[in-house]
C-alpha cells in the first residue's frame, strides 16, 4: 500500500494496538488487578471501555466493581503495574520502526494520540528510543473526551501544526477508527489480535486496513484527473 507524501501534513498514532504490540498486556493487567478485589474478567469488558481515557476507564473500573479506592489511586496502582512491562516486554509492530524512519526522512511530522496515561506512554515510546522523534504526544485525560469523540485526534493536529485534513491517522478499534473520520482525517486500521471486531469490518469502516506496517510505503504522485482512486492511499 503507497502512502501520498504529497498529500499529507502529519501522521497521527494510537499507540496500544496499533503503534506498538502491547494490548495483550492490558489483558493481564486487568485480570490480576481485578482479581484483588475477588472478580474475575467480564468477557465484555474490553469493549465496554474501548476508545476511554485512563481516567474514564478508572472512574468505570470504580463504579462498575463498587472498588474502595479512589480514581486516583486506581490509575496509581496500574501505572505501577504496567511500567515494566512497557520497558522490557513490549515492542513496536513489525515495519513500524521503518515507517516512522522513513517519516523522519520526508520530513512528515508524526505524533502519539493515546488513551492511555501520560507516564505510561512516556515510558513505552522511551523504551522504544523514539521519544525523542515525537512531534506531539497527547493523551485522552488531556483532551477530557476518549474516543470516538475526535477531540484527541483534533489537538493533535492542532500540535503539529497541520491541517486536520491532511493528517492520516493509523488505528487499531472502532472508536479510534470513528473517531479520526469524526476529525475529518483519513484512516487506516492496523490489525491487532486483542481487537474485538473482525478485520472485514474493521476494513469496511477504514480507508485501508493492513496487517502491519511492512505493507505501507510513502510515494508521490500527482492526482489524475478523473481517476477513481482515495488522494491518500493506493493499494
Amino acid at each position: 500500500m503507497k502512502i501520498n507524501r504529497n498529500r499529507i501534513d502529519a501522521v497521527i498514532f494510537d499507540m496500544d494496538g496499533t503503534l506498538m504490540d502491547s494490548m495483550w498486556m492490558w489483558r493481564e493487567i486487568d485480570i490480576e488487578y481485578l482479581r484483588r478485589f475477588g472478580y474475575d474478567l467480564p468477557d465484555t469488558l474490553q469493549k465496554e471501555i474501548e476508545g476511554r481515557s485512563f481516567t474514564e476507564t478508572a472512574e468505570y473500573f470504580k463504579d462498575r466493581f463498587l472498588l474502595p479506592c479512589s480514581v486516583e489511586e486506581i490509575k496509581a496502582d496500574w501505572n505501577a503495574m504496567t511500567l515494566e512491562y512497557y520497558r522490557t516486554r513490549t515492542h513496536l509492530k513489525p515495519g513500524a520502526g521503518v515507517f516512522l524512519d522513513a517519516l523522519d526522512a520526508a520530513g512528515i511530522p508524526w505524533g502519539i494520540a493515546t488513551s492511555n496515561s501520560r507516564e505510561l506512554a512516556v515510558a513505552a515510546l522511551e523504551a522504544q528510543g523514539v521519544a525523542a522523534r515525537l512531534g506531539c504526544l497527547i493523551t485522552g485525560c488531556e483532551v477530557g473526551a476518549g474516543k470516538p469523540a475526535p477531540d484527541i485526534f483534533l489537538a493533535a493536529a492542532k500540535l503539529l501544526g497541520a491541517d486536520r485534513r491532511r493528517c492520516l491517522v493509523f488505528e487499531d478499534v472502532e472508536a479510534g477508527v470513528l473517531a479520526a473520520h469524526r476529525a475529518g482525517m483519513p484512516v487506516i486500521a492496523v490489525q491487532d489480535d486483542f481487537c474485538l471486531e473482525t478485520p472485514e469490518h474493521m476494513a469496511s469502516l477504514a480507508d485501508a486496513y493492513i496487517l502491519d506496517f511492512t505493507e505501507v510505503e510513502l510515494s508521490a504522485w500527482e492526482e489524475e484527473e478523473n481517476r477513481d482512486s482515495h488522494p491518500v492511499i493506493r493499494d
